[in-house]
């Protein structure tokens, strides 16, 4: 069984790769180094929506890695935040930030496709 050092190990790396991606991100919103060419700058502020949304997934998803290692030290990451249960450890491996068992998830995205 995997314990709670390899998921903090494989949390902080995906928060390191996650964050550098965030930083690229926001160096081409603000689009550092563009060029001078106006045909090549009207293609670049095309995706600055595309790269917005990009931006707001990379920041939720670092929101929920910190609340994850948050979890891994306090003996709460094995533990669906919602009814206790225990979490696959299939279903850490995909998604290493997830608080919630499949049983938990379905239910709530079940609620939130319906309201």
């Amino acid at each position: 069984m995997k314990d709670a050092s390899y998921f903090k190990n494989k949390l902080v790396t995906l928060r390191h790769e996650i964050f550098n991606r965030s930083r690229q991100i926001d160096a081409d919103i603000r689009h550092v180094g563009m060029t001078t060419d106006l045909d090549d700058q009207a293609i670049e502020l095309e995706n600055d929506e595309v790269l917005h949304a990009l931006s707001a997934t990379s920041e939720k998803e670092l929101l929920m890695i910190d609340a994850a290692i948050r979890r891994v030290d306090s003996d709460e990451y094995f533990h669906c935040q919602t009814c206790g249960e225990t979490i696959a450890l299939a279903r850490l491996e995909l998604l290493p930030f997830t608080n919630l068992c499949v049983s938990c998830a379905e239910k709530r995205e079940s609620e939130t496709a319906y309201s």
